[in-house]
């Protein structure tokens, strides 16, 4: 296998210039060779994914470049759903929501799939959901965690609002937080909760699933 900063790099390079089917043939090589979906996601496809944002952010990309680079990204996570979706199923369910006025949804369907591999009932709200509806949602369906997205740092506001929101309205539920925003800073403002906990990767997601389906067993 190629050494994984080279692959990297050609995984950027093609996503960036739109080369879609180069983008699938190098993800298909990667599984061929028994990398799992999850490394796939941390170490290939993350990355990449950053790096494309913080070229938008900082104008160096247009928003179009950024848009189709996620369109391909998306189809490569549509592409695998069927072999990760666990049909053995926990009795553990989750909610997995973007900020409000935020567009940038792949993060949390990868996080989604690792809740899905892990046996979770999943209940995806995606970009741009107010507070509102996801408390209504959770006070319905009573999930066992929510978890939350945060793409751009400079909507650490909006989060924090969200936050109290959930604590004063859920009061209990455990609240996942991570994404992209956070390489700025802002984790301080996650201690003023005490059911919010921070998961800056899919690697220490996996390893709460694994720890929160021991203390529930």
């Amino acid at each position: 296998m190629i050494h994984n900063e080279e692959l990297n790099n050609q995984f950027f390079e093609n996503l960036l210039s739109g080369r879609k089917d180069v983008c699938f043939r190098i993800s298909e090589e990667l599984l061929a060779e028994d990398m799992s979906i999850k490394e796939l996601y941390e170490t290939i496809i993350k990355p990449a994914l950053y790096k494309i944002g913080r070229m938008w952010e900082y104008n160096q990309i247009g928003v179009a470049t950024e848009h189709l680079a996620t369109a391909i990204t998306e189809n490569i996570l549509s592409s695998l759903y069927t072999s990760i979706r666990s049909t053995s199923k926990i009795g553990n369910s989750v909610i997995l929501t973007c900020l409000e006025n935020e567009f940038h949804q792949v993060g949390i369907k990868m996080v989604r799939d690792i809740f899905e591999k892990n046996g979770w009932d999943t209940f995806f709200l995606g970009a741009n959901t107010p507070a509102s509806n996801v408390v209504s949602l959770a006070k319905n369906i009573q999930p066992d965690v929510l978890a939350v997205s945060f793409s751009i740092f400079s909507n650490l506001a909006v989060l924090e609002n969200m936050l109290v929101t959930f604590e004063k309205e859920l009061e209990g539920l455990p609240i996942l937080v991570g994404g992209q925003g956070f390489l700025h800073g802002g984790q301080e403002v996650l201690t003023k909760y005490t059911n919010v906990v921070y998961l800056p990767d899919l690697n220490t997601l996996e390893e709460f699933i694994i720890t929160f389906k021991k203390m529930t067993v």
